[in-house]
């Protein structure tokens, strides 16, 4: 069973191919199953959805991956006496997100959403996936958010020099495309461009040292970078 836990396994859920790579460390049993079970990992925050207060003046929802699923975890201090939600997933890609975006922005009726993601696809977490697949998914995340009156905040990915669990993929040319494709599309549809990366980056796009965990994950000094960022992209957003 463990040999073949690191076989390459693709199974069809719906339009999408989840896809463990061999490459990833080996799951166990129970959470490949889980993966295979909930692809957009819905089971995750339905039971806070469901206790969430039906209606927040000036809610938030941070919707993105493990740098704002451990926003908390490790060390930002997320907003005190803000209402706003997290619902980060780690590991997760744009096609998961999209999946669950009914569900945990939605249906949670926010002012606004801050959407970053886009990372795990460039790493490939879920399979290989283009930039053009990535815009698609952030601009169906966004259209979906316009049509039902949440303002669109589009976060820059982080920079990455290389991923410590997919070494030598050389992410951050990627990164800085899809960069310059955000900024463009907010521009062009009015949206607020949260431009993380300038102020994180090193001349040659990875992270600047002291400021994360890995490379990839900020640490305390790093959202205390980002928190005044995103504070005020939001206020921007719902000011205007």
């Amino acid at each position: 069973m463990k040999n073949s836990l690191k076989l390459l396994a693709t199974v069809a859920i719906g339009s999408t191919a989840l896809i463990v790579l061999a490459q990833q460390a080996a799951p166990t049993q129970s959470q490949l199953l889980l993966k295979l079970d909930d692809f957009a990992g819905l089971h995750r925050y339905a039971s806070a959805n469901a206790t969430l207060a039906p209606m927040e003046k000036g809610r938030v929802v941070f919707f993105g991956d493990s740098i704002t699923d451990a926003w908390v975890h490790n060390g930002g201090t997320f907003f005190p006496g803000k209402p706003y939600v997290n619902r980060g997933i780690s590991g997760q890609t744009t096609p998961q997100m999209l999946l669950r975006f009914r569900q945990d922005v939605l249906d949670l009726h926010p002012s606004a959403v801050v959407i970053l993601a886009g990372t795990n696809d460039i790493a490939g977490n879920t399979g290989p996936s283009t930039l053009e697949m990535i815009e698609d998914n952030l601009t169906s995340m966004a259209e979906l958010a316009q049509a039902n009156g949440i303002r669109v905040i589009l976060a820059s990915v982080l920079p990455v020099a290389d991923y410590p669990w997919r070494k030598g993929l050389g992410p951050a040319p990627k990164i800085q495309a899809l960069n310059q494709w955000i900024a463009t599309y907010c521009a062009q549809k009015k949206f607020i461009y949260l431009d993380y990366y300038t102020p994180m980056s090193t001349p040659d796009g990875g992270m600047k040292p002291g400021i994360s965990l890995d490379g990839v994950h900020p640490n305390a000094a790093g959202y205390a970078i980002m928190e005044p960022l995103a504070q005020k992209a939001i206020d921007t957003a719902l000011h205007k």
